[in-house]
């Protein structure tokens, strides 16, 4: 069986998105789970290698299935939409927001058509979208609309732990609200056919605890009594294999060492800290519930350090490999 082909959007230019990708291929482990396609400039790509003393072939294709993905020769889609001796390494601009954008539709668009098996993203600038008049907040929004997705399903990894999220970007105040018998239940069969999809046969799922202790019977608050016990109850009626409410002190360290496969956190916070303690670098999001798989650094532009060579591959490199991994099953369905 031939290795996926996983596609790159380079990311914002001015940013660290072509250092950690030109890091990342020069790792011959990359070519060893997957065939790596850099969507993006070619001079960008060329300059970030001297920003990181890296000498690497560049090989320019105009579709996925002419590249030679060989360790030592970068396979690039080139958009050529960079003028480096107009870009400005470290800064918020226009010119970077546009091209972003542009690497990611040009990605999404080989996704949709089947010609690349997954995306591995790197970081884009809020700023620089909007500098360009580009009308999304982030990636999220990007491929929720090019791909006419409703509702994409966020997953983090780190090591065997995975995370899925019943809130994320509102107040704490919010999401306590948000917790309701309703949410739950369509989100703990959310998140059991997203593991099947990736893969996870009968998958073991546990629901974290809003409250101290889960609320010790209703002691420090009763939304485990009155909405998570009853949605858990009507899961397990249905077959699925979910248990809880299990203690948000505790879950996520029995979620590392094998004892779920996954652990459903009721708001952004509880599962954020919880992966990104384990090891901040090697947390990686994943998003579901797409015509496509795609993975993702969780680290931003870095403008502060970009054009140093100083930024760290790890967490590209740990994205191209779940991307990999995950990718087989994914596309069976």
């Amino acid at each position: 069986m031939q290795k996926p082909i996983i596609a790159m959007p380079m990311g914002d230019p001015a940013g660290v998105g072509p250092e950690i990708i030109v890091k990342s291929l020069n790792l011959s482990e990359i070519y060893e789970t997957c065939r790596p396609l850099v969507i993006g400039d070619v001079s960008v790509l060329e300059q970030a290698m001297t920003f990181c003393g890296i000498k690497l072939g560049i090989h320019r294709v105009e579709n996925p299935q002419d590249g030679k993905y060989e360790f030592g020769m970068i396979d690039v889609i080139d958009l050529n939409n960079v003028d480096v001796k107009e870009l400005q390494i470290g800064k918020v601009q226009a010119l970077s927001g546009r091209a972003a954008f542009e690497y990611i539709k040009k990605s999404i668009d080989l996704a949709m058509a089947k010609e690349v098996d997954a995306l591995a993203t790197t970081p884009i600038n809020k700023e620089s979208l909007k500098a360009a008049h580009v009308n999304y907040i982030g990636h999220t929004e990007i491929l929720e609309d090019l791909s006419n997705t409703k509702n994409p399903l966020t997953m983090f990894q780190v090591f065997d732990l995975r995370v899925f999220f019943l809130t994320r970007h509102v107040s704490l105040r919010r999401a306590c609200e948000l917790v309701t018998t309703e949410s739950m239940y369509e989100f703990i069969h959310r998140c059991a056919k997203a593991l099947e999809v990736l893969g996870v046969k009968n998958p073991r799922l546990a629901v974290a605890g809003l409250n101290p202790h889960s609320g010790e019977h209703g002691l420090f608050g009763d939304e485990e009594v009155r909405e998570i016990e009853p949605a858990i109850a009507k899961a397990q009626a249905d077959g699925l294999n979910v248990v809880g409410p299990v203690a948000a002190d505790s879950v996520f360290h029995f979620a590392l060492k094998g004892r779920y496969d996954a652990v459903l956190s009721l708001y952004h916070d509880q599962g954020h800290i919880a992966t990104k303690m384990v090891d901040f670098e090697r947390t990686i999001s994943i998003t579901n519930n797409m015509p496509f798989l795609r993975t993702s650094v969780d680290h931003g532009t870095a403008l502060d350090i970009a054009g140093t060579g100083k930024v760290s591959e790890v967490s590209m490199v740990e994205a191209i490999k779940l991307a990999a991994q995950y990718a087989p099953n994914f596309n069976k369905h």
